[in-house]
């Protein structure tokens, strides 16, 4: 007897029990873990894994269901968490069976566009090989479509892209990423990925309160800390550093804390003693102090 016919149709279905098998609930608590704030983001995944986890129990119990589409948009500035997101969602739908290995390939312009004729298509369908059986991550998304340049090829990676995300969706997801106005403009001159896009999903900035958590977290996960002064300080770096150019969110917090923990080695180097363990695992205040950013608004301000 062919397995489909052997195989028995359940009568009911219990949602909470596959959902704890399946491992997905270990996913989106990682997720809860990795993440500071980013709570709408992290709402979005939760909904897309039950609607995912419904469509699972549909095809168990019979039901007739079309594939869902899986391929997404983020949006939003840079440092918000996005390739992490990417990652957890490969690892989601890997756990669900909609990807056979749940890795995720991140590539930009650079990795899919050629230079000369002939260049491009390899160069995309050898990014488009490694990542089958997973998620395709497209970083800044809309550098593909260069429409003032007559000679760009990018539009030959896009027409290949298209055409995958259409008859690959059983085993390749692509996600494309990027600014929010940008991604628009790419969508409105690209309307063949905007009808394939199923999902999009907006990351906010971070808060001043939740930058700060971040530069615990981080400096934990190094096995480092602020002590109360540096911490006051750190505060007005982050309202500072969000008022400069190219801010990039938790990015610009990770530069500033390799840059205070240089400070801080050099200021240790000089001091002509014993060091304990809490000498080199704190970062005072002169190590946040002592920031080109934090320099510039006290200058400004003795301007004013």
């Amino acid at each position: 007897m062919l397995e489909e016919e052997s195989k028995k149709i359940p009568e009911s279905y219990n949602l909470q029990q596959a959902f704890e098998e399946s491992g997905v609930k270990e996913v989106l608590d990682e997720l809860d873990r990795d993440l500071i704030g980013l709570q709408p983001v992290k709402t979005r995944i939760r909904e897309i894994a039950a609607l995912l986890m419904v469509n699972k129990a549909r095809e168990e119990m019979a039901l007739t269901t079309a594939k869902p589409s899986l391929h997404m948009s983020f949006t939003g500035n840079p440092g918000t968490g996005k390739t992490t997101v990417a990652m957890r969602m490969a690892a989601l739908l890997h756990r669900l069976g909609y990807v056979r290995k749940g890795h995720l390939v991140s590539v930009t312009r650079d990795d899919l566009v050629g230079q000369y004729i002939g260049h491009t298509a390899p160069k995309t369908k050898e990014m488009i090989k490694k990542a089958m059986g997973g998620v395709l991550f497209i970083d800044e998304a809309y550098y593909l479509y260069r429409p003032d340049n007559e000679r760009d090829y990018g539009q030959e990676a896009i027409e290949i892209l298209l055409q995958i995300m259409e008859n690959n969706r059983d085993d390749l997801v692509v996600i494309l990423a990027g600014y929010a106005d940008k991604m628009d403009r790419f969508f409105t001159s690209n309307p063949g990925f905007r009808s394939r896009i199923a999902h999009h999903i907006d990351f906010p900035d971070y808060t001043d309160d939740e930058l700060l958590q971040i530069a615990r977290k981080m400096l934990e996960e190094q096995n480092y800390r602020f002590d109360k002064s540096a911490e006051q300080i750190m505060k007005k770096y982050i309202a500072a550093r969000r008022n400069q150019p190219h801010f990039a969110n938790a990015r610009s917090i990770r530069n500033a804390l390799d840059r205070a923990i240089l400070r801080q080695a050099n200021r240790l180097f000089k001091q002509n003693r014993d060091l304990s363990a809490d000498d080199l695992s704190t970062v005072i205040e002169e190590d946040i102090a002592a920031s080109r950013v934090l320099k510039s608004t006290d200058s400004t301000n003795q301007k004013e």
